[in-house]
């Protein structure tokens, strides 16, 4: 294997970790916020993760076992993502915002390509904005960590133009 493959393949599973360390992080927000908001338990992890598995869920309440592989299987896969990234030197505050934006948008694809989820703009606008900063702490924490754990060593100069 080359040397570039080994570090892809450490950050990767470095990442895994930081991810893990960001879903963590999240859902402890999660809960804390609910407990003020008394907003309940979503289950549309579980149904997008049971329809992907070829089963037909419900519209009720799902084993909260589904939700918590949908969940931290999901953390610790884009986790690897910002793993590749941080050793690649995408790093930093920006590296975070887009984080953001591919958790948000890995999730939305899943769930409205399986028909588990709707489309945000049909949300409530503030579970709109709940949902931006749960997944906006993942990936600032899983980013924090993987930039401390993962340096830079595959950081290219090449094609800094646009030429």
């Amino acid at each position: 294997m080359s040397t570039r493959t080994t570090a892809l393949g450490r950050a990767a599973l470095i990442g895994m970790a930081c991810g893990l360390a960001g879903v963590a992080a999240m859902t402890a927000g999660e809960k804390a916020e609910q407990a003020i908001t008394k907003r309940p338990n979503s289950y549309t992890p579980a149904r997008t993760l049971l329809t992907l598995m070829g089963r037909r869920p419900g519209d009720g309440p799902q084993s909260p076992v589904w939700n918590h592989v949908m969940h931290w299987g999901t953390g610790a896969v884009l986790g690897a993502l910002r793993g590749v990234w941080a050793v690649t030197g995408i790093r930093g505050g920006l590296a975070n915002a887009h984080h953001t934006a591919v958790r948000l948008a890995f999730d939305q694809t899943l769930e409205n390509g399986t028909g588990a989820g709707a489309p945000p703009p049909t949300w409530p606008r503030s579970e709109q904005l709940v949902d931006v900063a749960h997944k906006t702490v993942y990936s600032i924490v899983t980013g924090i960590a993987a930039d401390r754990l993962i340096r830079p060593v595959l950081a290219s100069r090449r094609g800094t133009v646009s030429h």
